[in-house]
């Protein structure tokens, strides 16, 4: 019944062909079904979603699979004068996940570094950023020990070099956290920064996904919808400044829709660095109970593409337990963008 596939994949060199399509194809999907792979940074698994709400908003399709995916691992190193070859002297090596994923082409620096001129900005100290840190590893440890992810997680079988596979069927970053040593730990981007490996989101492989229906394909397949997409937004301004997007991206959703932000009960809003969530919810007066409840990408991991999708499925789930009806999910994008989606119960 799944009319079209839309993907979000930021870092294809290496995967093949037609990432939406092959993750379609090896999923079990027909072969007949479209599929169309959506590049937009950090924003690509939310705007498939978008894309997803817009076939079906145009009756172009009745269901659509929509979501995100990333293997930041196994990005490959460019060698780019190999095609015409080398010649006396010495050659590069690029790091493809830094280059295509992490680096503003404009500026020509890391997405740290605008993550140190928000800092600065906003007069943030080591000391809060890395407290919001400690916040968000402990909410995702609760969600964990609480089984809150279980029912958005689906087991994989990794294969080992020895021996049997092994299922992962929790996210490995919480655990993982050390808040006694965040103290400890160097500047990442700069010398005298304050943004370290453990105020802002680690690097990750992982995937996300959710099922878009009409409402006249909800009652013919007999579904239990999570919620109803109300609308969405998106929201541009100078590349340096993606840090503080989402702020725009919010306030433009809130106006498009006629929906105040006193009136969301709960925020997902996407942990790239400890900074960016802590300079939007300043920027739109939210309260910090009500964002990123289960924890952040500081805590879960930020694979790039996979990322709006994701927080939109954590964002559903805490919805339902948490008996709130409405909810959004938001995130910066590298390239100075933002982008919001609004769903309610």
């Amino acid at each position: 019944q799944v009319a079209e596939v839309y993907m979000g994949n930021v870092l294809s060199a290496g995967i093949g062909q037609a990432p939406a399509r092959q993750a379609a194809i090896y999923a079990g999907i027909p072969d007949k079904v479209p599929a169309t792979t959506v590049g937009k940074v950090c924003g690509s698994g939310l705007q498939a979603v978008i894309l997803g709400a817009k076939a079906i908003a145009l009756s172009d399709a009745e269901i659509v699979v929509a979501g995100g995916m990333e293997s930041m691992s196994n990005v490959p190193y460019y060698l780019p004068q190999a095609r015409t070859g080398y010649r006396m002297g010495h050659g590069k090596i690029i790091d493809g996940m830094i280059h295509d994923g992490l680096w503003d082409p404009y500026g020509d620096f890391h997405m740290g570094n605008a993550g140190e001129k928000c800092v600065r900005e906003f007069s943030y100290t080591r000391e809060q950023q890395d407290e919001f840190a400690k916040e968000s590893f402990r909410r995702a440890l609760a969600a964990q020990k609480e089984g809150a992810f279980k029912n958005e997680i689906v087991s994989v079988q990794v294969p080992q070099k020895k021996g049997d596979a092994v299922a992962i069927d929790q996210d490995e970053g919480p655990p993982n956290g050390k808040p006694e040593k965040f103290a400890s730990l160097k500047p990442a981007f700069q010398k005298d920064g304050t943004i370290t490996a453990a105020n802002a989101s680690s690097i990750n492989d992982g995937a996300s996904a959710l099922i878009l229906a009409s409402e006249d394909a909800v009652k013919k397949h007999k579904l239990e919808p999570l919620a109803r997409i109300v609308g969405y937004a998106g929201a541009a301004q100078a590349p340096e400044w993606f840090t503080t997007a989402p702020a725009k991206a919010i306030e433009n959703a809130s106006k498009k829709l006629g929906i105040a932000t006193k009136d969301i009960d709960l925020f997902e809003i996407n942990e790239a660095f400890a900074v960016v969530t802590m300079a939007v919810s300043k920027l739109c007066n939210l309260d910090p109970s009500t964002v990123n409840v289960r924890g952040g990408a500081v805590a879960l991991g930020h694979p790039i593409g996979a990322s709006g999708a994701r927080i939109l499925t954590t964002l559903l789930f805490a919805m339902k337990d948490m008996n709130k009806k409405r909810g959004l999910a938001t995130l910066c994008i590298g390239g100075g963008e933002g982008l919001a989606l609004v769903v309610e119960r």
